[in-house]
């Protein structure tokens, strides 16, 4: 199926696994929009620049996700410009890690809102369009912690859990409208994040994952742009563990 000119908004899409996202979209010359929150526009204009050079059609806004007017606004110019969203990819997220009986209620309530909430203003903002369109396609970024916890992420494993019922719900709603919602769950990837870990820390991830070693960002953008494939057409409300197979 020739997808050329679809409109694809990626939030969380400055860098790191958005940015690989963008890029493998690219390779159908689709129009791209790349939605972020970062204190400077320096990774956001560095993305873009990249997408351009590859002839797309690429642009980046500075939008707080969690804010259900900033989202509404932003989906609705963007409908009245491009006249359609085809694909919408939820990935903007943050951590703020601490056990639990530190943790305060102010990086709880962020951690859901950004990760969770977003999901939500999101989803719910681009549904008009496609339900219109008759077609579309949703991909949710959650996490492996949302399946198995993780020690000190009670919020962040608790964002990426609801983020895979999301989905399943959210699936069986809109399916007779010809659209998919899926979830990809990454397991550790190589990323800024990660790049920061000491050698033995990296080593004691790389004992849990039989594949032995930490993926990329294009392992998980390549499973994204295939949920929003032909070749997925009669896939949804699925999860898809990116994982090297840490979680089975």
């Amino acid at each position: 199926m020739d997808h050329s000119g679809r409109v694809v908004v990626i939030t969380g899409g400055s860098r790191g696994i958005g940015r690989a996202i963008a890029l493998q979209f690219a390779g159908e010359m689709a129009k791209i929009i790349l939605v972020h929150y970062d204190p400077d526009e320096s990774a956001a204009c560095e993305t873009v620049q990249m997408l351009k050079e590859m002839g797309v059609t690429a642009e980046s806004h500075k939008i707080d996700v969690s804010s259900r007017d900033d989202v509404v606004a932003f989906f609705k110019d963007l409908t009245l410009r491009y006249g359609k969203v085809d694909v919408l990819v939820n990935n903007a997220g943050i951590t703020r890690d601490n056990l639990l009986l530190r943790m305060s209620e102010k990086d709880w309530d962020l951690v859901l809102n950004v990760n969770l909430k977003s999901v939500f203003n999101c989803t719910q903002a681009v549904l008009k369009p496609m339900i219109k369109q008759r077609q579309g396609a949703i991909v949710n970024i959650s996490s492996v912690v949302g399946q198995i916890g993780n020690a000190s992420q009670v919020n962040y494993s608790a964002s990426k859990a609801g983020i895979m019922g999301f989905t399943k719900s959210i699936a069986r709603e809109v399916a007779s409208r010809n659209i998919t919602v899926n979830a990809v769950a990454p397991g550790y990837i190589e990323t800024e994040m990660t790049a920061a870990l000491s050698e033995d820390v990296k080593q004691a991830f790389m004992s849990q994952i039989p594949l032995g070693r930490l993926g990329s960002t294009e392992d998980v953008a390549g499973a994204v742009y295939w949920l929003c494939s032909s070749a997925a057409r009669y896939i949804t409300g699925q999860v898809i563990h990116v994982n090297g197979g840490m979680f089975m």
